[in-house]
């Protein structure tokens, strides 16, 4: 099981001036703590994809190119590219150029975004949502697959016999599809045969686990082989030496952020009893100490058949110093200790 963290680069508030952190400052942050993920043996880093002013990000393939000369090991993909507003060929391209620079470490992981601001930045009419992503994932498929392409579609110009170059190396780069829990986005992800990612960032996980055995199903009888399906789940956490001192710490720049998306989705203030419920072993956080995510990890594995778990660790924009103890804890303490219980129950 490959245990790794992803980010947003969420950017800290500073109610007294009443305006953002940085992006230089952010983005210097977090390659430190890229560099330390992979010194501390994590698997995988991820970066997300979003144009508002409360994020630092909005090119992923950047961010993972300038990693991928700071680290050894870890594996580089985007969490998530909007690929219903991007152009598949340059995404390709992109991650492709990721892929040489690091050595055969990057993948790309797409998705039709939890946020629309993206859309009309690059002319994208909304009404489209659905029939863009389905095209371009199917693009982008064919392009992964194939080193010269003849394709036509709706929403984008036709391709005559295009070289799309230049190629990754192995000439394959992993493809997984994050989906926030929809049926028909996980039954497109298995009839392809494509790693499968669940956002779980909110009410009882175990509400998901249909999504999983309706996951297996499809890509079984779709005639994938078994021995090569990935599922993933991502879900927000932070780990500390002290559980309580953590949660305490914690809690007001979290539900910050909450409220910030939540007053344009009309949702309620988010309260500390929601905070703590996610907490709990039946909850959707990974807040806590080491042995406290140990179990919740290993509790997520069994109930889902999971092979890849990430933890998004920047929600509200905890300080750079207690990222990089989460990030230290996470891959000296808590994958070491996953890694060891799955091989003993082998």
């Amino acid at each position: 099981m490959e245990i790794g963290i992803s980010m947003f680069g969420d950017l800290a508030f500073n109610n007294e001036t009443r305006s953002f952190q940085s992006p230089q400052e952010r983005l210097q942050d977090m390659l430190e703590e890229i560099k330390l993920a992979d010194e501390v043996g994590l698997d995988v880093f991820g970066i997300g994809e979003h144009h508002r002013p409360d994020f630092a990000v909005s090119t992923p393939e950047i961010i993972l190119a300038a990693a991928a000369s700071v680290t050894k090991n870890i594996k580089l993909t985007s969490s998530v590219t909007v690929l219903s507003s991007a152009d598949p060929v340059r995404v390709y391209q992109n991650f492709s150029t990721v892929d040489l620079i690091s050595g055969g470490r990057a993948e790309i992981t797409v998705g039709r975004g939890s946020f629309i601001e993206s859309f009309p930045l690059f002319g994208y009419d909304l009404n489209d949502y659905n029939g863009l992503f389905t095209e371009k994932l199917q693009l982008l498929k064919e392009i992964n697959e194939n080193d010269v392409i003849t394709w036509k579609g709706k929403f984008r110009a036709t391709l005559d016999r295009q070289e799309v170059l230049p190629r990754a190396v192995n000439n394959n780069l992993e493809i997984w599809v994050a989906v926030g829990g929809t049926p028909q986005s996980v039954v497109r992800a298995a009839r392809l045969g494509l790693p499968l990612i669940i956002a779980i960032i909110g009410g009882m996980p175990s509400q998901f686990k249909p999504f999983f055995e309706l996951y297996k199903t499809e890509y079984l009888e779709a005639g994938h082989d078994p021995a090569k399906m990935q599922l993933a789940t991502h879900s927000h956490g932070l780990v500390g030496p002290d559980g309580k001192a953590l949660s305490d710490l914690y809690f007001p720049s979290y539900a910050a952020q909450m409220d910030r998306v939540g007053r344009s989705r009309g949702w309620a203030p988010y309260t500390r009893a929601q905070f703590e419920g996610g907490q709990s072993r039946s909850g959707a956080l990974f807040v806590g100490e080491p042995n406290e995510v140990v179990d919740k990890i290993l509790y997520h594995q069994e109930m889902f058949g999971l092979t890849r778990f990430l933890m998004h660790t920047d929600v509200g924009a905890p300080a750079h110093k207690d990222l990089m103890k989460s990030i230290e804890l996470l891959g000296t303490h808590v994958a070491p200790a996953v890694k060891k219980a799955l091989t003993v129950n082998q």
